[in-house]
């Protein structure tokens, strides 16, 4: 923050004298150690080579799931199949729950249309959705990108191994809301 601010200045005066310089710092320094900023993620270290999987596994979804849109768009044109997705997230921060909505709309293929913050809940249009078990398959995968955020970020909640989480049921009709067009 410090870094940021003392360029800010730098910026705001247009100059690099030693006394924009040397006060810039420590203003910047002051304005940090004055005001200081709550933590965004409390106990949470960034893990870099996680991010680094999570980065790969973007990549690879972005190729898999574009190749598997086009492939939809190409045989079926407007009667593809698709239905809305009900997700339920284990992490109970915002700035997680933010990171995987759109690292999930990143995705083609899939779009989140909702974000149910109080019952940690996000609903996902998604394509191809032809049976409970796309359903199932798209609730997954969510759920996977899910758990790679909350590792990148060190988040220690909702970075458990994958499966049902204690109270969920199995049942995938139960979380799903599905209509095909």
């Amino acid at each position: 923050m410090t870094v940021w601010l003392w360029l800010l200045w730098i910026l705001l005066w247009g100059s690099t004298s030693t006394v924009v310089l040397i006060g810039g710092l420590l203003v910047a320094a002051g304005v940090v150690l004055l005001f200081p900023l709550p933590a965004v993620l409390p106990g949470a270290v960034p893990r870099p080579l996680r991010t680094g999987r999570l980065l790969v596994h973007l990549l690879t979804d972005l190729v898999k799931s574009g190749s598997t849109v086009a492939w939809q768009v190409v045989r079926h044109g407007r009667r593809t199949s698709s239905a809305i997705v009900e997700v339920p997230l284990d992490v109970d921060s915002d700035l997680l729950i933010a990171a995987v909505a759109r690292l999930t709309t990143m995705t083609p293929g899939t779009v989140v249309i909702e974000i149910d913050r109080r019952r940690k809940r996000l609903y996902v249009h998604a394509l191809p959705v032809r049976d409970q078990r796309d359903l199932a398959r798209r609730r997954n995968d969510v759920q996977a990108v899910e758990r790679r955020v909350a590792r990148a970020a060190g988040h220690r909640r909702g970075a458990e191994a994958p499966g049902p989480a204690p109270g969920r049921p199995d049942d995938t009709r139960h979380h799903s809301r599905g209509r095909e067009p």
